[in-house]
């Protein structure tokens, strides 16, 4: 990588319910589509403080950090994702930001095959952090 080079990183939270389904934000932007709470990194941030500040720009709730579990990159953005499990109180009102129009929680089953494997790998995590290239 050269020094001019543009490189981005993000922080984004798996959370699940009790029905074991996933919390997903729906976009206001790009194609308005859906995925975890979180998003990229400001200048001198680290991935934990940016996890913490977008879900709670994002949802309105300090999520509790339980651990990261993964690493991906993605090459059509040059960019990595970190994925880390988190919790939200169980009754906790979620005050979406201008950035996303609805929240739903998903059946695993239903998530695409990307998504769906960077939530197994959080769900089974055992101590060894995952990683892939999309």
């Amino acid at each position: 990588m050269g020094y001019n080079d543009t490189f981005r990183m993000s922080s984004h939270a798996v959370i699940i319910n009790r029905q074991n389904e996933l919390l997903q934000l729906k976009a206001t932007y790009g194609n308005y589509g859906w995925g975890l709470p979180g998003g990229a990194l400001d200048p001198g941030e680290t991935i934990y403080e940016a996890l913490h500040r977008e879900c709670f720009e994002e949802i309105g709730i300090k999520v509790t950090l339980i651990s990261l579990t993964g690493t991906y990159y993605h090459s059509s953005l040059n960019s990595h994702a970190f994925i880390f499990r988190c919790s939200i109180p169980e009754h906790a009102n979620i005050i979406l930001s201008e950035e996303h129009s609805e929240f739903q929680y998903f059946a695993l089953d239903k998530l695409n095959p990307v998504q769906r494997q960077r939530v197994e790998h959080c769900l089974n995590y055992s101590g060894e952090i995952q990683s892939g290239c999309f």
